[in-house]
């Protein structure tokens, strides 16, 4: 098998764990919060993300994969900077109306693309940004319902937008610069997000749904449901790193798009949710700007390898990275992964 093959297989492989995993999880903190009332979203967060710590120090312990160490300042505003932009994508939420939050949501991907543009002199093709333009609209029919705008809900998206793209692209330039593996990244980094966010997460709880988390009452359901979260979590964050690092920021937010319509669809045939046929119409929009993005990525992917055999220095970066890849790359959470809303309601999608 050629390297390009093996290249195409992980990242096919990393693309089907993320959805599987976001969508289970998606499942379960649904009946964690909706059903069973344990709306500590922001909290749930950090034991998830030490869970995934202690997962990843038994597989070092195994020789499952090997620690390096690198530049520790950049690991440490990695991971308080996931952490931050968890709390002000749970404010977010907090302070807007559902369809402003999936607004907020749809803006990381131009945000994205505009900074990596600015910083990063990426170059985005007209198809690409066309294609985008078409999913972001299917999403947007999809998902939002009413936009109510208040001055605090407006700057809290506006922080977790930048900060949420920020810590993306820094997802994938980190792995690429210290030639490290996601699994070695997610390792060094989930104590500081767990940390940041165990330290500001049952306040941030307390106010967005006046409660107390460590006055809940734990029943055995609870807990099992808490556990099972914690769990799937694993797979979730490490495939969040995974996806990002093999492929771009940008395609992993259309992954994320692609994991809400999948969401609304199973929660409409399994859950019984409400759905309409401007749910129907949205989702096949955007799906349709998903074959078509992952389609003109890999046309221009083949057109570069025919046009550049060689690879010249300093030469311009494209967006090349379908959600299929077929051509060589490197380097193997977010939104890290993670429940993002403190409330559940089927037409937003909690992210592990």
């Amino acid at each position: 098998m050629s390297e390009g093959q093996k290249f195409q297989l992980g990242t096919v492989g990393a693309l089907s764990l993320s959805v599987v995993s976001s969508v289970s999880i998606v499942i379960c903190n649904k009946a964690l919060i909706s059903t069973l009332g344990f709306t500590f979203a922001t909290t749930l967060t950090s034991w998830h993300l030490l869970v995934t710590f202690c997962s990843l120090h038994v597989a070092l312990c195994l020789k499952l994969f090997e620690h390096k160490p690198f530049d520790a300042r950049a690991v440490m505003g990695f991971g308080i900077l996931n952490g931050i932009s968890i709390g002000l994508l749970n404010l977010s939420l907090g302070f807007n109306s559902v369809g402003f939050y999936q607004m907020t949501k749809l803006a990381i991907i131009p945000c994205t693309v505009l900074l990596e543009t600015l910083f990063f002199r990426k170059q985005f093709s007209r198809n690409i940004q066309l294609t985008l333009t078409i999913l972001l609209m299917g999403v947007g029919i999809a998902t939002v319902t009413d936009l109510q705008l208040n001055v605090m809900g407006s700057v809290l998206s506006l922080l977790a937008v930048l900060t949420t793209c920020v810590a993306q692209i820094m997802t994938n330039t980190i792995q690429k610069k210290f030639k490290v593996s996601s699994t070695q990244l997610l390792y060094q980094s989930c104590p500081y997000q767990a940390l940041t966010l165990f330290i500001v997460g049952p306040f941030l709880d307390g106010l967005l749904t006046n409660k107390n988390v460590f006055a809940f009452k734990y029943t055995p359901q609870v807990l099992f449901f808490i556990v099972l979260s914690c769990l799937i979590s694993v797979s979730v964050n490490f495939s969040t790193f995974l996806v990002i690092g093999k492929t771009s920021p940008v395609t992993y937010q259309v992954l994320g798009h692609l994991k809400t319509c999948l969401v609304l669809a199973f929660g409409y045939v399994l859950l019984r949710d409400p759905f309409s046929w401007r749910n129907i119409l949205g989702i096949l929009v955007a799906v349709v700007g998903m074959v078509l993005y992952s389609y003109c990525c890999t046309l221009e992917s083949q057109q570069k390898q025919i046009e550049v055999p060689v690879k010249l220095p300093e030469v311009k970066e494209s967006e090349t990275d379908p959600l299929i890849s077929v051509e060589n790359g490197t380097g193997i959470l977010a939104d890290v992964a993670v429940p993002k809303v403190p409330v559940w309601n089927s037409n937003k999608d909690l992210d592990a």
